[in-house]
């Protein structure tokens, strides 16, 4: 079966010809309205001057009525460019021979352009010019007083009005591509902020479990001559936690699929409070001298203990990177009214190097973190050459997906 765009190709070629001529008569508009203003004002001069008669002076003689409308009819070429020069030769060709039509036209123009005191000057220039010189032709002078206005008037209005309608287009054209900026401009932005969410995501995630993968390995390799239990025991650990690890890889990352700005939603999995007893028997089934105080109570809010949970999570992911064989203590307390104190210490490693490499980018985090809870950190060396990481976070309901 023959498909529609193959049964009318060809009217391909005459449409995309037509398309051209219109696009170059866009482009050349204003000059074709130039062109026919131009000629328009020359017919009328011509008109005028055939029905002058020379009997009454060298002003009114038709070739003087001519020469002086030619004149005042070409400069309207540049009346886009001059508008008040064009208009001021049009004043006096006005004064000068009566012609009424290449002042109209600028003035017309110049309303368009501007609307300003150079109008309301040139517009009683006008106005004086065209009472002037009719009622030197012998026309009644309670007539002009009252019809010069309307004519004079009547080009201007209609200037005014299409020179505001156009600022008012072109404003409402700023406007929409300036609101379209902005929103493109904040999608870029929510974009930025989600995908630096995500990687704190998968780095939260992920770094302590790899870290705990790299202690059992590291604790078979120092320790070659442990017995098959031991060595099938730490296999299934690390069997365990890398199964875990891949399980949290693919819930992250199955969030870069979906909206995660839709309806709230948040990256998986979600830690609580709960979950610190957990997370310090994984460390210590890793072979880290963990000792810890856990003293929180039931009910603690989402948000306080997803950060706190993060902030065990990652000192304790220091202390597999760069301190797995020195002893730690993790104290966390709190209580409604008096905010949640986490503290993690360890005393001075005495294994040199580490597991893994660092990437900077932990302390930061839980520094960001928070500060968005609107709690205090602190982080650095102890007196004895160890490490602590303390934070107060104040007891509030706030939403999950605000950290």
């Amino acid at each position: 079966m023959q498909r529609a765009p193959e049964r009318f190709s060809w009217l391909r070629r005459p449409y995309r010809r037509v398309r051209r001529w219109y696009d170059w008569f866009v482009r050349h508009a204003p000059r074709f309205r130039d062109l026919l203003y131009i000629g328009f004002s020359l017919l009328t001069i011509v008109a005028q001057a055939a029905s002058t008669s020379g009997s009454r002076g060298w002003i009114t003689k038709s070739w003087v009525v001519l020469a002086i409308g030619v004149i005042a009819s070409l400069v309207l070429w540049w009346r886009r460019r001059y508008p008040i020069t064009v208009t001021v030769i049009g004043i006096l060709a006005m004064a000068g021979g009566q012609i009424f039509v290449p002042m109209g036209l600028a003035l017309l123009t110049l309303a368009i352009r501007r609307r300003d005191v150079w109008l309301a000057v040139l517009s009683l220039a006008g106005y004086a010019a065209y009472v002037a010189s009719t009622w030197q032709d012998g026309g009644d002078p309670y007539v002009l007083l009252f019809t010069g206005p309307f004519l004079v008037g009547s080009w201007v209005a209609v200037g005014a009005y299409v020179g505001a309608r156009r600022d008012l287009m072109v404003s409402l054209r700023d406007r929409a591509e300036r609101a379209e900026a902005e929103r493109e401009l904040r999608a870029e932005q929510a974009k930025l902020g989600e995908r630096a969410r995500i990687a704190q995501e998968m780095h939260d995630v992920l770094a302590h479990k790899v870290s705990l993968i790299a202690l059992h390995a590291g604790g078979l390799e120092v320790n070659p001559a442990v017995g098959p239990e031991k060595v099938e025991s730490s296999a299934g650990l690390i069997r365990q936690t890398a199964r875990q690890a891949m399980e949290d890889l693919r819930e992250v990352l199955g969030v870069l699929k979906a909206d995660v700005s839709e309806d709230g939603a948040d990256l998986a999995p979600v830690p609580k409070a709960s979950d610190l007893a957990r997370l310090v028997g994984d460390s210590r089934a890793a072979g880290v001298d963990v000792r810890s105080a856990l003293d929180l109570p039931d009910g603690v809010p989402p948000l306080v203990g997803r950060t706190v949970y993060r902030l065990v999570q990652e000192s304790l992911t220091n202390v597999h990177k760069h301190a797995r064989g020195a002893t730690t203590e993790v104290v966390v307390r709190g209580a409604e009214g008096d905010g949640v104190t986490v503290r993690v210490t360890n005393v001075r490693p005495v294994a040199a190097g580490s597991l893994l490499p660092g990437s900077g980018a932990g302390l930061v985090g839980l520094r960001e973190r928070v500060t968005l809870s609107g709690g205090q950190l602190t982080a650095g060396p102890t007196p004895d050459g160890g490490w602590r990481v303390e934070a107060w976070l104040p007891w509030s309901d706030g939403r999950e997906g605000e950290s």
